[in-house]
């Protein structure tokens, strides 16, 4: 057995999960205005730390969104955030 390989089998390890990558102007962000909470667009502009959009991009936001056209994966996850789940829509 190879010093650089663990042993197999002892049932115990660590979970890594991925570091986000932070876009630092390149990307589909560019082209698409995201979803975000308000409070945290305002914590980024002050702080200037990323902002997680509902699609799940990760980015420090810096341009005017109204320029550009909704990302439809944010659109399609803020429709139904309060449509009741289920059932043909009507309460």
């Amino acid at each position: 057995m190879s010093t650089l390989e663990p042993e197999r089998g002892l049932g115990t390890g660590t979970l890594v999960e991925p570091v986000p990558q932070v876009s630092s102007g390149d990307g589909d962000h560019e082209r698409y205005a995201h979803y975000v909470q308000k409070d945290k667009i305002m914590e980024s502009a002050l702080s200037g730390t990323p902002v997680v959009a509902l699609c799940g991009k990760v980015w420090v936001p810096g341009r005017d969104p109204k320029k550009y056209p909704v990302c439809p994966m944010c659109k399609e996850i803020f429709e139904g955030i309060d449509k009741p789940q289920g059932g043909d829509g009507e309460q």
